[in-house]
């Protein structure tokens, strides 16, 4: 991804708030900066790693990376640290503990949360960290605000000692906007100074910090009352004002120009004495916030008279569409005209695996073998629930499948006394959260099979380098580890650990049923690149002879997009029985010759492009 780095100061520059707040950083002056993958956060790091004067890493979980952070700060020095909003699930152990300790060189999170659940197993509202951990909460409503909160963030840090939230969304995290950009400028970080009542988080010594915390937040609230990123926007119509951050604030000033506004940018703590300056300026007060109703819920209990989620949605991103006829509702006028689109006859897409994509043999050949309870975890390896494969039966957190497959084990009654339990995980979930559970189901002595599937890549957010693939944030060469000795180490018998290539189906086929049947833990790593990456390497595509395919549909339960249904029909067997037939052609520019399709395909109608005869697949077979 290419820096913006070279633009000079006082420029406009058309970002996204993750390209905005990773300039910011830069310019802060900040050290040391680290992430996991997660989208909409995923592009921050990734700008920030093309800037000089830092260090950039991809941590191989979101509660790493903010350790790395707050080592970097209780040094001195200004961090920055980045998450989803799940990820910070995975980073609040040591968030609440942050907060009592405090920093010294400036420290702030972005969290992004995914209203709206693009790409996310929930909808959680990541305002409430800073209610929890009593820690300030920044909303920008557009990439120039991501920009300058960021900068802000890191002044209030340092002036309070506080790590600082910055909750972002989808919306602001995507779109782009003009940015007036600036310089980097020099942060001289202080240095560590030993201070074990502070740094060293025993009971004795933790006791005494809670109080200075809660000192903290009374001034964080003085703060917030008088902050220029909170402020009141007036208007002719009295008749309902509002209350609003981030996107909110948007689309409350596009449908009601007139009406007074609170924009909070400081959203938390919540500035009361400001909300009440504007309930006295309306007839009612309307809190417009996307998800939770965290602000509505504090001002109520204020004594506040205000309206929120009582006539808005609990889930999904607001819109002008949505605000209007709800404010309409309120005030008993007539249903407002809303911006509507001609339907569009647009083929249906449902989500899919790549061309070629090594989890395709997986899936495929997971859906053959019967008597299978199967747990899955987070990635793009999650899409074998899906058709055709539908071999997938939970999906949880990241790492959840290792301990699900053991409840499953442990927890089978009579009708699941004969099912047999897979767990489904790929690589950089495995070292994110999934080895405390193989551990656990070792050591527990679990039944369980585990497909460990390794791509080289975090794929689902882009192909971001990890530990599994051997390359470091900026495509440098790093340690690559050994699934295989890893597993090993953590209890596996070496006998139950297999690597297979997951492109030779009669070989996966056999090393699934044969262990499945073993009452052990067994693991089969899938070691093959993911097609997006460098070193996945294309070969000569498959092209289908119309004369000699019969339409079974063999090749369609592979999955694979590159294989086009071109006319469908029915055939009555001798015995009666009516079967549908479905022939296919393969989309040749798109194929990269694995050869998944080539294999259950009985009458060999598929065969190399321009080529005469069907090709003989040679079966390389595993390492056991």
């Amino acid at each position: 991804m290419a820096a913006v780095m070279p633009v000079p100061a006082a420029s406009r520059v058309l970002m996204s708030g993750n390209e905005a707040v990773a300039r910011a950083v830069w310019e802060a002056g900040v050290k040391v900066a680290a992430a996991y993958p997660g989208t909409p956060s995923t592009e921050m790091l990734e700008v920030i790693s093309t800037y000089p004067d830092l260090y950039a890493e991809w941590s191989v979980n979101e509660k790493v990376s903010l350790e790395v952070a707050i080592g970097c700060a209780y040094a001195g020095s200004r961090a920055f640290c980045c998450m989803k909003h799940v990820g910070m699930n995975v980073a609040s152990d040591a968030l609440m503990t942050l907060t009592l300790t405090g920093v010294v060189g400036g420290l702030v999170i972005a969290i992004a949360d995914d209203v709206g659940l693009s790409s996310s197993q929930n909808e959680q509202d990541s305002r409430y960290w800073g209610r929890f951990a009593h820690v300030p909460v920044l909303e920008p409503a557009d990439s120039q605000e991501a920009y300058a909160m960021t900068l802000y963030g890191y002044a209030l840090s340092e002036k309070l000692q506080v790590p600082v939230i910055l909750r972002m969304t989808t919306r602001i995290n995507h779109v782009k906007s003009l940015v007036t950009v600036g310089e980097r400028g020099e942060h001289v970080g202080a240095g560590f100074t030993k201070e074990p009542a502070r740094f060293v988080m025993v009971p004795g010594n933790a006791g005494k910090r809670i109080p200075l915390m809660f000192a903290r937040e009374i001034k964080l609230r003085e703060l917030a009352e008088t902050s220029e990123l909170n402020f009141i926007e007036d208007g002719p119509d009295k008749r309902v004002g509002f209350i609003a951050s981030g996107p909110a604030y948007m689309h409350v000033k596009e449908s009601f120009p007139n009406a007074p506004v609170l924009k909070l940018g400081f959203s938390s703590p919540v500035p009361f004495d400001k909300c009440r300056e504007l309930a006295a300026m309306v007839d009612q007060v309307v809190v417009v916030e996307e998800v939770e109703p965290l602000v509505e819920t504090e001002l109520k209990a204020q004594g506040l008279k205000v309206i929120g989620k009582e006539i808005l949605p609990l889930q999904g991103e607001l819109s002008p569409n949505v605000l209007k006829p709800a404010i309409a509702r309120l005030l008993g006028e007539p249903m407002p005209e809303t911006t509507t689109f001609a339907p569009m006859q647009v083929f249906p897409r449902p989500p899919t695996m790549c061309v070629a994509c090594p989890h395709l043999g997986v899936y495929y050949t997971l859906s053959q073998v019967r008597n299978l309870n199967i747990s899955g975890d987070i990635g793009c390896y999650t899409l074998g629930a899906g058709h055709p494969w539908n071999a997938l039966d939970t999906c949880v957190s990241m790492g959840a499948s290792m301990g699900v497959a053991l409840g499953m084990d442990k927890g089978r009654g009579e009708a699941d006394k004969d099912k047999r339990i897979v767990a489904v995980i790929g690589d950089s979930t495995f070292l994110h959260m999934g080895m405390q559970g193989l551990l656990d189901m070792v050591y527990n002595k679990g039944n369980v099979t585990v497909l460990l599937l390794d791509n080289r890549a975090v794929g689902m957010t882009g192909g971001q380098n990890n530990p599994g693939n051997g390359y470091g944030i900026h495509g440098e060469e790093a340690p690559r580890i050994d699934f295989a000795r890893l597993v090993s180490a953590l209890g596996v018998k070496d006998e139950r650990i297999h690597k297979v290539n997951p492109y030779e189906l009669p070989v996966l086929f056999k090393t699934i049923r044969d262990e499945v049947k073993v009452p052990d833990v067994s693991v089969i790593i899938t070691d093959q690149p993911c097609v997006l990456v460098k070193d996945y390497h294309k070969l000569k595509p498959f092209e289908v002879m119309d004369d000699k395919c019969t339409g079974c549909g063999n090749c369609i339960d592979v999955g694979c997009p590159a294989i086009h249904v071109t006319s469908r029909g029915k055939e009555v067997k001798p015995s009666g029985r009516e079967v549908d037939l479905a022939f296919v052609r393969i989309e040749t520019s798109v194929c990269t010759g694995c050869g998944l399709c080539v294999q259950p395909c009985a009458p060999k109608a598929i065969v190399h492009h321009m080529a005469t005869s069907p090709i003989n697949l040679v079966t390389k077979g595993c390492e056991a």
